[in-house]
């Protein structure tokens, strides 16, 4: 069994969070560990949740939502609601890009999705035309922990966010398809 990674290895980083630009948020990186594979011989549901999550920590990282305003303010974002598509198995080795999109933001919320592609190296940006293997769409609330309740996001991180929003990919705002009950 291989070992997890240590602390080091799965923090994001203020550093490695930097856009390019101002205009968008950087790609989200991994590499799937050989313990991320299920016995069905790709990456395993939680470990996706994994990834996504850890891009979640960068886009907050970015919008200023960091370390530093936690410890100092007591708040954070804590995700509400969730929808994940897995569309593609993903195997061991395989290097991983994660886009993050701002789709909206009001007081206290901030919906953003996620769209995971496999790329050729560990630093590659997905083509234009590719597909992601996976998707999850997640609706995020601005809690203050000491008090149990939503709060406004200060003026500066909800202007940061607010200027990130852009259009919907068309697979956003969809639900689980009904299965009809067997008679």
């Amino acid at each position: 069994m291989s070992e997890q990674p240590t602390h080091q290895e799965t923090a994001v980083t203020e550093q490695n969070a930097v856009p390019a630009d101002d205009t968008s948020l950087p790609l989200f990186h991994r590499t799937v560990r050989p313990e991320w594979i299920d016995y069905n011989g790709h990456m395993s549901e939680a470990f996706y949740v994994l990834v996504f999550g850890y891009a979640t920590d960068a886009m907050m990282i970015e919008t200023g939502l960091h370390a530093g305003y936690r410890e100092s303010t007591g708040c954070s974002l804590y995700t509400a609601e969730s929808h994940l598509r897995y569309l593609r198995e993903v195997a061991a080795g395989s290097h991983l890009a994660v886009r993050t999109r701002l789709l909206g933001v009001d007081a206290k919320k901030a919906r953003f999705c996620h769209e995971l592609y496999v790329v050729g190296a560990p630093d590659d940006v997905p083509e234009p035309d590719a597909a992601p293997v996976a998707t999850t769409e997640l609706l995020a609330l601005h809690v203050d922990q000491r008090a149990g309740r939503t709060v406004p996001f200060p003026d500066s991180v909800r202007e940061r966010l607010a200027s990130l929003v852009e259009p919907a990919p068309a697979w956003a705002g969809r639900s689980i398809a009904e299965v009809p009950a067997v008679r």
